[in-house]
């Protein structure tokens, strides 16, 4: 039987930029059931990969061929929007509101990427996410043979994120797809393309996948990358006690990787750390006390109380507008609540890393913008991938990847002792994002971070809250695996100019019966029964530790006393998870 034919093929592909070779003799090829995902470095060839595979870049030597009639969608990470449109001529051609809400596949990327905002403005005024939505929803409207996207989840709350992996799971076309975040790769991607020093290695699998078989490669070559394989190692761990996902069934033999992290211990000690914490910090930190505050007309926190101790690793979430930012800014102490108190430990230090570039002087040099300890700033300088050339470069010369690289590697050496990053991994590259996450394994400190990355935040946080937009802070008792992303197309209606006609064309919702678990809610599921076992055997521990202790100091009234509350707060927190696991039992029947 014939293999069916690539759609397109790439055969001693040869790219330089510069001095810079970016592709050196590269050939491959992309299936038309592919899902392809690109990983590397930034400036190490990625999107010049996506150009030349698209045919919008000409290459210096080898050759790309397309089938004939191949139709190629192609989103940049800058738009190509034309300023004197309105977004209904930009991204709907001009179709009146019955033309487009009749169909419900156009129905549902408009409802989802276009949300609140109208579809009769123009282009010029937008901000950046509502161009980078505009975009991508003018791509997935039409019909393509191939979909190649250059960062496609910038600007994308979590919500969206999830919605656009299962809109592309569900596309019958080829995808090749070029991102930083992880887990959006292992909802998507089946083979996975690693991009470095001019070569392309392809992997079968998702992020999980890859990790694995880059490690089963360090180990066969012998690589003297030492730092880097260590990197490696400490991701396996964590992905080793991960979900069961993330190791599914890969097609490659990996008793070698898991043997390099069989002894492995877990990424960080977190008693450890918060007993360096509480040396640093003192026990009041950030304590956010009947505080309300409102931004425009929307009411973010409404006489909320949260209180974040030394140590604390909190993961802040919840959809764009719902006023993420504006907490952290609250935190920060750059931005006054409308009511309540905001309480700051006298002993603590804050870095807040912005969304902005601002603070960077664009005719610096890198190396001169760098200040701290000279031994520390070296090693960060190499580990944030700043050698060579790139010390001597003017900061406005950068791209946008490597100026957020230089303003996270600043923030870390400031040696602050609170630490709050809002959307820390945009434009940074995944070896970038596993360095960072590396130190802050060994950062005793307390931690909020806001992010739309789930795999970050799954890797450098232990608690998660959720910001459900009616003004109060919950926590996700199961972590970001708990996060439920809201049926965006669901619950998302037009301006409302076409509020009517969706209503008309929308079909009644289903009889509403029992809940059926995805396979990755089923997993959820079973990690949370794991963590609840755990934490109830520890406090079983700890209560027969307790009673020894009050049969121990029978006559002592005082000690008694304080032992008593001490076992009662347990058994209370006992109850609690033992209701927990019940109701998660039920579920899984």
């Amino acid at each position: 039987m014939t293999p069916p034919q690539n759609l397109v093929n790439l055969d001693g592909v040869e790219k330089t930029h510069g001095t810079r070779t970016l592709l050196d003799g590269v050939s491959l090829g992309v299936g038309a059931s592919d899902r392809i995902g690109i990983v590397g470095r930034n400036g190490g060839g990625k999107t010049t990969l996506l150009r030349v595979l698209s045919r919008i870049e000409p290459v210096d030597a080898g050759r790309v061929t397309h089938v004939r009639g191949l139709e190629v969608g192609y989103l940049n990470q800058t738009d190509e929007l034309h300023e004197a449109h309105t977004l209904r001529e930009a991204v709907l051609g001009g179709k009146a509101d019955h033309e487009w809400a009749s169909d419900a596949d156009t129905r549902e990327i408009v409802t989802v990427l276009l949300a609140g905002v109208p579809l009769d403005r123009v282009v010029e005024g937008m901000s950046g996410g509502e161009r980078r939505r505009a975009s991508l929803a003018r791509l997935l409207l039409g019909q393509h043979d191939l979909l190649v996207l250059d960062e496609p989840t910038n600007h994308l709350d979590i919500d969206a994120i999830a919605w656009l992996a299962r809109h592309l799971r569900n596309r019958e076309c080829a995808i090749v797809v070029v991102t930083h975040d992880r887990w959006f790769l292992d909802e998507v991607a089946t083979r996975t393309w690693e991009v470095h020093d001019g070569v392309v290695d392809q992997y079968d699998g998702g992020y999980a996948a890859y990790v694995l078989a880059r490690a089963e490669r360090d180990r066969q070559a012998a690589a003297s990358e030492s730092r880097r394989r260590n990197l490696v190692r400490k991701e396996l761990a964590w992905l080793r006690r991960g979900p069961p996902a993330r190791t599914s069934k890969p097609k490659f033999r990996i008793d070698a990787a898991n043997a390099l992290i069989a002894d492995e211990p877990p990424p960080r000690d977190r008693l450890e750390l918060e007993r360096f914490a509480t040396q640093r910090l003192g026990k009041d930190v950030l304590d956010l006390e009947d505080v309300s505050l409102t931004r425009g007309t929307a009411t973010i926190l409404d006489h909320a109380t949260w209180r974040l101790g030394p140590g604390d690793r909190i993961g802040l979430v919840g959809p764009n507008g719902t006023g993420k930012t504006s907490i952290m800014r609250l935190l920060a102490g750059t931005l006054e609540p409308d009511g309540g108190t905001v309480k700051r430990g006298k002993t603590i230090s804050v870095a807040y890393l912005s969304q902005a570039l601002d603070e960077l002087d664009p005719a610096e040099r890198v190396l001169d913008s760098v200040r701290g300890p000279e031994l520390r700033a070296t090693s960060l300088l190499e580990g944030f991938g700043f050698t060579g050339d790139l010390l001597t470069a003017r900061i406005g010369d950068l791209s946008g990847g490597e100026r957020r690289r230089l303003q996270v590697m600043r923030l870390l050496l400031s040696e602050p002792n609170v630490l709050l990053l809002d959307e820390p991994t945009n434009d940074l590259d995944i070896d970038t994002l596993t360095v960072i996450e590396d130190y802050l394994d060994r950062w005793p400190g307390t931690l909020v971070v806001v992010s739309h990355d789930r795999y970050f935040l799954e890797r450098v946080t232990d608690t998660v809250y959720e910001l459900p937009g009616d003004g109060s802070v919950r926590m996700l008792v199961g972590g970001i695996e708990a996060y439920r992303p809201r049926d965006l197309a669901a619950r998302t209606r037009p301006t409302a100019a076409t509020a009517a006609t969706v209503t008309a064309t929308t079909a009644p919702p289903a009889a509403v019966g029992q809940p059926t678990l995805s396979g990755a809610e089923e997993r959820a599921a079973q990690k949370e029964l794991a963590r609840l076992d755990r934490r109830l055997a520890r406090l079983s521990e700890q209560s027969a530790e307790i009673e020894a202790e009050m049969l121990a100091n029978a006559t002592d009234v005082a000690a008694l006393s304080a032992l008593q509350e001490r076992l009662s707060a347990i058994h209370h927190e006992r109850e609690e998870l033992e209701a927990s696991w019940l109701d998660i039992a039920d579920v899984l029947g």
